[in-house]
């Protein structure tokens, strides 16, 4: 009996191998994704592209180091956009100078492991709880996009998890949705106010010679299409504009702009100011124009609480949800 087992174990293998090539999975990434449950997708497989870098290529930071505020200011201007996140009376911010080199910050505040998410062709600054069934994840890049957007990976499982919506798509977590948590996309000037005892995720060491803070999509927000991708885009707002999404609704930024408070009849209180700069504007990310600071919070019984949004690119947001609307004017 013990004999036999090898040889059922290769005929698993050989089998497994056969349904993912039938499912239309490359031999590559077969290769380079063993663990990787291929015969169950929710996706078609050539809705994913390769976005250039390998798995892993864009390095997540796993092993994270913070420092004061006063010496993050030594390279951070009061413009800067970042990711401030607070969870029982600690607060942290993530600078996207930093973010949008390494896409992901695996990272526990408190008692509650947080994946910090990045999508720069998308826009998409997103946190989550690293959890999924009862399992403490890591994640990790794949290197792939699926509407232009970061697609992750967990390294307890390999399975494949879409960064805008945090759903498995791929894998043995397939439809396991993470939890979403709230987060500001707000300027350092902003986080320092309200957290002035806060930490900010310090610089990793850097070998590249490219310095921190600067934008390797210099531009990217006024160009006229995205990058990798060619699927439907809005009618009533430029792609490339942003967004305010809280889950399948959203309000064209403009608007959110123009009026300065947003109020709607199920007690959303949406806000923007000035002061943050653009992440994907100019080559200094800390000197691009400022497209100012959303935050959308809901009224309770305890007054305003802060909730999970997004201030994303309006084609990420319509390639994920096709059938919501866009509000880009009030009655």
């Amino acid at each position: 009996m013990m004999r036999r087992l090898p040889i059922l174990f290769l005929a698993l293998a050989i089998s497994a191998t056969s349904a993912a090539l039938a499912a239309g999975v490359p031999r590559d990434w077969q290769r380079a994704w063993p663990e990787t449950d291929f015969t169950k997708h929710s996706i078609d497989y050539d809705e994913i592209l390769e976005g250039g870098p390998p798995k892993d290529g864009i390095p997540s930071i796993d092993r994270p180091q913070f420092e004061s505020i006063e010496k993050a200011a030594r390279w951070l201007s009061d413009r800067s956009p970042v990711i401030g996140v607070e969870i029982a009376g600690e607060a942290r911010a993530y600078p996207l100078g930093i973010l949008i080199r390494h896409e992901i910050v695996n990272d526990r505040i408190g008692d509650v492991p947080v994946a910090i998410t990045y999508c720069p062709l998308c826009n998409a600054a997103i946190v989550f709880r690293r959890e999924a069934n009862g399992r403490e994840l890591d994640f990790g890049t794949t290197g792939k996009l699926r509407n232009s957007d970061l697609v992750m990976y967990d390294r307890q499982t390999e399975s494949w998890w879409q960064q805008f919506t945090g759903t498995a798509i791929v894998g043995t977590f397939l439809g396991t949705k993470l939890e979403r948590l709230p987060a500001r996309l707000e300027s350092f000037a902003d986080f320092r106010a309200r957290a002035p005892e806060g930490r900010v995720l310090a610089r990793p060491v850097n070998r590249s010679g490219v310095p921190y803070g600067v934008n390797p999509y210099r531009g990217y927000d006024s160009a006229p299409r995205p990058f990798l991708y060619d699927g439907s885009l809005p009618r009533d707002v430029p792609p490339l504009s942003r967004v305010v999404s809280v889950g399948d609704r959203a309000w064209a930024l403009s608007l959110v702009r123009k009026k300065g408070r947003i109020e709607t009849g199920d007690g959303l209180v949406i806000t923007w100011k000035p002061g943050q700069a653009s992440a994907l504007d100019a080559f200094e990310i800390g000197n691009a124009r400022d497209v100012g600071t959303v935050l959308v919070q809901k009224r309770t019984d305890d007054g305003l609480a802060d909730i999970p949004y997004g201030v994303d690119f309006a084609f990420a947001f319509h390639a994920f949800h096709p059938e919501s609307q866009i509000v880009t004017a009030l009655d």
